[in-house]
């Protein structure tokens, strides 16, 4: 028996980044609004207390706040002619599983897109022409534009209480600042991290090469912060527990400390928590969402109507929930029609490993996003006119933390993995080591997407999601350059060894932990050919079904998403607060 819960005005799957700021918007604007979460609640003060938080063998080796595989997992193969298998591990899918979704253990990176990021295909063929675009590459503008996003942006620096340094407001180049970034209105909210002995080496080796490093954007913040929600936060400490761990200091930007707090004292929203829903329920003829049905812990089956649909989980997510509902249709690899599980992309990582002599680096002095960067490399700053391939990454050196298990890899190549020779070298590198990371952009390619698996399901009976992904040919190129590029920038910064990372010259495994950063599969565009929502995030085939986060992104940017998928959330609820709600309908014709 299938039970009815009353019905609402929108119900949103998912309560991460995503979900918590449309609901925090349809709220607001006076709608009642029902979130289910396939996680648990999580509170602040008693779920992550700093006696608690510190735990580096619970939260980043066994990861007890990420989804297990035993309740969902994925398949995955490198190209369409291997059979696909289930992980059974931690991998670099790391799907949140409790209220606050991703967002409560993310390391706080919240960088904006370059304006190239979201018209790569108009303005590569302007500056270089279509020949440019290897063949299979399929690259598409995303139907907005930065100077569309940049209030949206803002106002999500804003909620999230930002500490950084702009380096462009409104056209003038600001001095310690980003000058690659496109134009902003004003300044971040709170100002940069305190800087490192490691920032300090990165910034002189820098400048050295003529680049121009700044502070990378932090959802850590610098100082005592109210939000505009009323939301206090309070400054880091630096204790280096972020990535894969919640903040018990109310100090790195997550939806349960900026967000959730001020929405769950509203009388018109409503969460369930531990309750995953299982399909999109559809009008009869199949154009309009009635829905949702979801089972509860205690795998009870619930309908939860509602005049409007939020998909607001995890990328993957999205699509599979899209893929099981029929709603747009499934991208078809031997044809290359079709939109849902269309341009899925990851990042295209590499580096160099940088070890100095007698530095005192103290790396346990440390937040998720206290790094120093540059962009001189970054999308299409820079010119690709004698270079095989398009795109690039940033550069950037990370002060995230000295934890023990963690750190112990950072030894030189040729140490022994074990024994006195292992210990002494690990002694004399935790002073002194660290690394060169790139995040390069990442275009969609033909044979890259996501789909239905035909043999293995979930515990509930339903498919499981299967990627399929290799590095294409630009990504090899574009990672080859970036490691020519940290190598040089390494010996710059005066490290006495420096070891080449290129993990794109083997087939990709997801059991390499390079980036979490996956994206696409439901992107968004002004054609419904190729896209599977329109620019505000709707879905085509169903005009009261909104789909927001990652899954949107039509190519990868060099950088974290986490900024951009804000961004495109508070974007798509101006339209549905200041449209469709007015005249529900498609908000752009087919």
């Amino acid at each position: 028996m299938i039970k009815q819960r009353p019905k609402v005005d929108a119900v949103v799957v998912g309560l991460g980044w995503a979900g918590s700021l449309i609901a925090e918007e349809l709220t607001r604007a006076g709608l009642n609004v029902v979130a289910i979460e396939r996680g648990a609640w999580r509170d602040t003060a008693t779920d992550f207390p700093p006696s608690v938080d510190a735990d580096e063998l619970r939260w980043a080796t066994r990861r007890s706040i990420l989804q297990p595989q035993a309740v969902e997992t994925l398949t995955f193969r490198n190209h369409p002619g291997q059979e696909a298998l289930p992980l059974r591990d931690w991998n670099c899918f790391q799907f949140g599983w409790n209220v606050g979704g991703a967002g409560t253990h993310w390391n706080g990176m919240t960088w904006r897109f370059k304006p190239y990021d979201f018209q790569p295909l108009s303005m590569t063929e302007k500056r270089y022409g279509r020949d440019k675009i290897l063949p299979g590459l399929q690259v598409q503008d995303w139907g907005v534009s930065y100077a569309d996003l940049e209030p949206f942006y803002d106002r999500f620096e804003r909620l999230a209480g930002t500490s950084g340094k702009a380096g462009n407001i409104n056209g003038v180049t600001q001095p310690g600042g980003n000058p690659f970034e496109g134009p902003r209105q004003r300044d971040y909210p709170l100002p940069p991290l305190e800087r490192t002995r490691l920032a300090d080496l990165f910034t002189a080796g820098a400048e050295k090469l003529g680049l121009h490093p700044f502070p990378v954007p932090a959802g850590n913040t610098s100082g005592a912060y109210v939000n505009p929600l009323g939301v206090h936060m309070a400054p880091c400490t630096y204790c280096g527990y972020c990535e894969f761990f919640g903040c018990g200091n109310w100090s790195k930007s997550s939806p349960q400390a900026c967000i959730i707090p001020a929405i769950m004292r509203r009388p018109n929203f409503e969460v369930v928590t531990q309750a995953e829903v299982m399909k999109v329920n559809m009008s009869a003829d199949g154009k309009t969402a009635t829905g949702v049905r979801f089972i509860d812990r205690a795998g009870q089956l619930w309908d939860q109507p509602a005049d409007m649909v939020m998909i607001t989980a995890y990328q993957m997510d999205n699509v599979r929930l899209m893929l099981l509902s029929g709603i747009g249709k499934p991208y078809d690899h031997a044809t290359g029609k079709g939109v849902v599980g269309r341009n899925y992309a990851y990042q295209t990582i590499s580096g160099a490993k940088i070890f100095f002599e007698n530095e005192q680096l103290n790396p346990f002095i440390g937040a998720g996003a206290l790094a120093q960067g540059l962009d001189d490399y970054q999308s299409d700053c820079f010119d690709h006119s004698k270079l095989d391939f398009i795109g690039g990454g940033n550069m950037l050196v990370h002060s995230t933390g000295g934890r023990p298990i963690g750190l112990a890899g950072g030894v030189p190549e040729g140490t022994p993995q074990w024994g006195s020779r292992w210990k002494q070298a690990f002694k004399d590198s935790y002073q002194n080591y660290n690394s060169i990371y790139c995040m390069g952009t990442s275009y969609a390619h033909r044979d890259v997407y996501l789909d239905l698996d035909s043999t293995y399901k979930d515990r509930h009976g339903q498919p499981l999601l299967r990627v399929t992904f290799d590095w294409n040919e630009n990504d090899k190129r574009s990672a080859h350059f970036m490691a020519d590029r940290s190598m040089e920038l390494g010996r710059a910064m005066g490290a006495k060894y420096v070891e080449r990372s290129e993990p794109t010259a083997r087939s990709f495994s997801p059991m390499d932990q390079l980036s979490s950063h996956t994206t696409g599969g439901a992107v968004m565009g002004d054609d419904p050919s190729t896209s599977a929502v329109n620019r505000y995030l709707q879905a085509w085939d169903a005009h009261n079904v909104f789909v927001l986060g990652a899954s949107a992104f039509a190519n990868n940017g060099g950088c974290n998403p986490t900024g951009t998928v804000g961004a495109l959330t508070l974007w798509a609820a101006r339209a549905i607060v200041e449209k469709y709600i007015k005249n529900p309908g498609p908000l752009m014709q087919a």
